[in-house]
């Protein structure tokens, strides 16, 4: 919708971890130096963390656009939250291996000639897991099974492990000595600064061809780092929503006050419904009187309101756009 009003070839700050967008921040080169050393090392296992929308499946996919795929055989698994022997069916399935109705003992066998098979082609097996921190304990100790398929001299496969904050809990629980011998690296993925922050943002427009169009103050890019605390997922989010009302505005430039609009708007649409707040009102102890005062209410009625407003000058800004219209020509 607003890429043709800022001459843009594409959607800048899409949520879909797209490698074409990669921005190595310091945090973020310095993660993939510990992906590139773990695959120098050719074994054990790598763990890196990162909150919420840090980018860490947006480093996973940049590292698998770049893997030698005539000397690494990777596996990707995203859904985590299974028990162990579905766990097993996921890695064989990753793979390229048949595992339906297929018993421990034969998905083990299988994954054991696989690894064999590919170590006689020269090529090495790598089992990188996302979203780490929904495994449990013994699913844990399962992959790490794995890695005891090994020649005399070398380990048959690597596994590379990304989750959350709190996959270091299961990680330095009891019974996880063993896998923790077998860390050969661990890096925890931090938030963006306000500098990188930046950045990132100017990276992602100049890859679908920004020419400074919309442009954005000082103010600004403070007030989105504020808002984001530098965490790419939110940055995007709140830029996407920031160009969109810069199109239904027709503003070519961002001020501090632009962005804090932006951010009312967001939150209004995370309030609970008028309903729901009333009756958890009138449910509160003591009654409407301790719960809140009356200007209190009149506030969060005229936010959404406000919300709804919006909403609707977004359906009339389309309804009123002919379909057969040309598209608007890029603002010089």
């Amino acid at each position: 919708m607003y890429e043709t009003f800022y001459g843009l070839s594409a959607k800048p700050f899409r949520l879909r971890p797209d490698p074409h967008f990669f921005y190595g921040s310091k945090g973020h080169k310095r993660a993939m130096a510990y992906l590139d050393y773990g695959l120098s090392q050719g074994e054990g296992f790598i763990v890196i963390t990162g909150e919420v929308g840090a980018g860490k499946t947006t480093l996973v996919r940049n590292l698998l656009n770049n893997l030698p795929s005539e000397q690494i055989v990777a596996a990707h698994i995203v859904n985590t939250n299974l028990d162990s022997d579905d766990t097993l069916r996921m890695v064989a399935s990753s793979f390229g291996l048949p595992y339906e109705n297929a018993s421990k003992a034969d998905l083990l066998t299988r994954i054991e000639q696989f690894l064999r098979a590919c170590e006689q082609q020269g090529r090495r097996a790598l089992l990188i897991v996302d979203e780490a921190q929904n495994l449990s304990a013994r699913t844990v100790e399962e992959l790490r099974m794995l890695s005891n398929f090994q020649t005399d001299d070398k380990s048959l496969l690597q596994t590379f492990l990304l989750g959350q904050p709190e996959f270091r809990v299961t990680l330095h629980s009891d019974g996880m000595s063993q896998l923790r011998q077998r860390v050969i690296a661990s890096y925890h993925l931090g938030p963006m600064d306000a500098a990188e922050t930046q950045a990132y943002i100017e990276h992602r427009l100049a890859t679908v061809g920004w020419n400074g169009d919309p442009a954005f103050s000082a103010g600004a890019h403070a007030a989105i780092f504020g808002y984001t605390g530098g965490i790419p997922r939110k940055t995007n989010t709140l830029c996407d929503r920031l160009l969109l009302m810069g199109y239904l505005e027709e503003l070519h430039a961002f001020s501090e006050s632009d962005v804090e609009t932006v951010i009312r708007d967001i939150d209004d649409e995370f309030e609970l419904p008028a309903g729901a707040a009333i009756a958890a009102i009138a449910a509160a102890p003591g009654g409407p009187e301790t719960a809140g005062s009356g200007g209190q209410i009149d506030e969060r009625m005229m936010r959404l309101e406000k919300s709804i407003v919006s909403v609707l000058s977004i359906l009339k800004k389309i309804v009123a756009t002919p379909a057969a219209a040309a598209p608007a020509e890029p603002h010089e």
